[in-house]
């Protein structure tokens, strides 16, 4: 039965595990999910993912979920190319890179994303019983929603240090491509942990964040240009996938719009 994914065009965990299968040189059947329409809402849907979101994978008749979870579930039934270290302090490493990407950059890419393009596009001309019906339909991430809100969107506050740990990554980034000698974040091996937060720098590169990296993290931008130079990028990030092709009035220049 071979591979299936059931995943988003614009979606950064999607975007990874196509990176990943990319990487791997695998083929697979492509399930596109329309969030505007409620596509991982469905029952359908929810008996694969009972959390709502993508992506989900499906090997063999069996889903996978969760896009972490996932990518290393491919590194381990596909081991050629390795995506992981050989070595178990190598593999260590790895995953404290991989469990500080979930905590840190993830959640915080989410709050300018959601604040200038899709809680404008799909909320703000919304009623707010509207709002809230789409909200308690949601498995997770209720409270994120809340927060946000329809029309006001997340507090300066918030967003500010959203930015601030998405700077933090990039100087993590920068001083670990330094200190390993490079290329990669791990050193001389392409790994996990380049394929997955290569979706979020390209998230906040398409917003016009790169400001927060490329003034004075060298290292970084270096390893940012080589990560769209390999041709799992391009894969990945198909026509109308990056936020700007699709919804660029929703992106203006931040001292322009209401963010």
């Amino acid at each position: 039965m071979g591979l299936e994914l059931y995943h988003s065009d614009h979606s950064t965990c999607s975007q990874k595990v196509r990176i990943c299968l990319a990487e791997k040189g695998l083929e697979w059947e492509s399930h596109v999910l329309h969030f505007a329409t409620g596509d991982h809402l469905t029952p359908e849907y929810l008996k694969l993912n009972p959390n709502g979101v993508v992506p989900t994978l499906i090997h063999d008749g069996e889903p996978v979920i969760e896009s972490s979870v996932i990518v290393e579930y491919l590194d381990e039934i596909y081991p050629d190319p390795p995506l992981s270290p050989s070595d178990a302090l190598g593999r260590a490493r790895l995953r404290s890179w991989m469990r500080y990407m979930e905590e840190v950059p993830t959640p915080a890419v989410r709050v300018p994303s959601f604040n200038r393009v899709f809680r404008p596009l799909r909320y703000e001309n919304a009623s707010e019983e509207e709002f809230q019906a789409r909200v308690e339909k949601m498995p997770l991430r209720k409270a994120f929603y809340r927060r946000m809100g329809r029309i006001d969107g997340f507090s300066t506050e918030e967003v500010d240090n959203a930015l601030a740990q998405i700077r933090q990554t990039t100087e993590r980034i920068d001083a670990s491509v330094r200190d390993t000698r490079g290329p990669w974040i791990m050193g001389a091996q392409y790994t996990l942990i380049d394929a997955t937060l290569t979706p979020l720098i390209q998230r906040m590169a398409d917003m016009s964040y790169g400001r927060l990296w490329e003034d004075d993290l060298p290292e970084m931008t270096a390893w940012f240009a080589r990560i769209k130079a390999r041709p799992s990028f391009d894969v990945a990030f198909y026509a109308n996938t990056n936020l700007s092709e699709k919804y660029g009035e929703y992106l203006a220049p931040e001292d322009e719009s209401d963010d």
